[in-house]
């Protein structure tokens, strides 16, 4: 389900935000989990395993290298952690690369495992992962609460496409926050400023990429309005993304990070990477 669908747009969100909205605020993140978990699986329910599994692990080591006082069996659960969750990752999106490669130095015909990349795998694992980090640095305590983490991580805002949302950054709000009126305008107007790029940036520069594919003449002067056109389309389909899920994420109460500033009048590849995905390039950095 994609946030410029006709479903997403005009059924799924109108009825998370009536139901959420009126429920307790016990009961919100419930009801954003929920959400979440619907939304996530809408298109492959099987990869909701993947996910759960993936909190179940984290939930569990996190909490132990909080209660444990013992260096190594830390570093242990650290490491279990860790392994699982990018192990998960690695197999999902390169089982079928390193096979393919083997078959090409060895001369063998192993067969593919023909391994589907969950949707939003890469956010979701980067995420749970700064979190058990940060328990064990002891930056910030442990989430004994499973319902509160699983939305964490499974918050559909920023679960496709990011941006990438810290424990630390929003440990506060998961248990308070409010939604005011201001909150709820300008992430109404950010939502729209995203989605107009989508639908009315992206898409239209997806055509003329998609032009030029069929074309069979083409000039110079058409390739260079081709690479224009891609470029323009990668930005603005990613950043209105990210700048719908950080609308979404103001009107429930939460403040996620910006993950683009204006990359492409940069002076140097340096400074692009730290203009683009922004959240990505930090998290990197600290982990």
């Amino acid at each position: 389900m994609l946030f410029s669908s006709i479903t997403f747009l005009y059924c799924f969100l109108p009825c998370v935000l009536l139901v959420y909205f009126v429920v307790p605020d016990r009961m919100k993140n419930t009801v954003l989990l929920l959400a979440s978990l619907f939304f996530y699986g809408w298109g492959e329910p099987k990869y909701l395993a993947i996910m759960i599994l993936t909190i179940l692990v984290n939930y569990t080591g996190a909490n132990y290298i909080s209660r444990s006082r013992n260096l190594i069996h830390r570093k242990l659960a650290l490491a279990v952690s860790a392994v699982a969750s990018l192990g998960l990752l690695a197999y999902c999106k390169y089982a079928d690369f390193f096979i393919g490669n083997f078959n090409a130095v060895t001369g063998l015909s192993i067969p593919l495992l023909k391994v589907a990349l969950p949707v939003g795998i890469s956010f979701y694992t980067f995420q749970i992962l700064s979190y058990v980090i940060d328990v064990y640095r002891g930056d910030v305590p442990a989430q004994r609460n499973f319902i509160d983490l699983a939305m964490y991580v499974a918050m559909f805002p920023q679960l496709i496409a990011g941006p990438i949302v810290r424990y630390s950054d929003i440990a506060g709000s998961l248990k308070n926050r409010k939604t005011t009126l201001a909150d709820a305008s300008e992430g109404i107007k950010r939502f729209s400023i995203g989605l107009a790029k989508k639908i009315l940036l992206a898409n239209s520069a997806a055509l003329l990429v998609s032009e030029f594919k069929a074309y069979d003449e083409k000039t110079v002067l058409f390739y260079w309005l081709y690479a224009a056109a891609y470029m323009l389309h990668i930005y603005f389909d990613f950043s209105g993304y990210s700048d719908m899920a950080i609308g979404l994420g103001r009107i429930f109460g939460f403040r996620f990070p910006e993950n683009f500033n204006y990359p492409y009048i940069s002076s140097s590849i340096t400074e692009f990477w730290r203009r683009w995905h922004i959240s990505l390039g930090s998290w990197f950095r600290d982990y």
